[in-house]
């Protein structure tokens, strides 16, 4: 059985992972948000969020979309490559409701693992 748990060993952490996948990424985007990612050498999928107050200037919106982008990660985690893949908001995020929010995420997600079986 799979265990749908977000745990401390699916985040980056350290701004060292963070530039690791800010070098070389393979890309998949929407005019809202663009998430990047990179192989690893981990056999399980990481996630790492940037939401900045420059889009977002209220904390709680802030915190609803990563809510958001971290439930929608666990919930795929088990179909992703094992990529570390950081997440990045852009303008117009926060005017996206929790649904559209979700699909645009299991777009980009499907997008990724796409691009990942190509690369193989």
């Amino acid at each position: 059985m799979n265990k749908l748990k977000f745990s401390r060993e699916l985040r980056l952490l350290a701004p060292v992972q963070f530039r690791a996948v800010f070098e070389d990424p393979l890309r998949a985007s929407t005019p809202q948000m663009t998430i990047l990612a990179r192989q690893t050498s981990t056999e399980i999928p990481r996630l790492g969020l940037t939401v900045a107050k420059k889009h977002l200037k209220r904390a709680h919106d802030r915190n609803r979309i990563k809510r958001i982008v971290r439930e929608s990660f666990r919930l795929n985690q088990h179909e992703l490559p094992a990529l570390d893949f950081v997440f990045i908001a852009k303008g117009g995020i926060g005017k996206l409701d929790n649904q559209a929010l979700f699909l645009a995420l299991d777009k980009l997600w499907q997008r990724h693992i796409r691009l990942a079986k190509k690369e193989k």
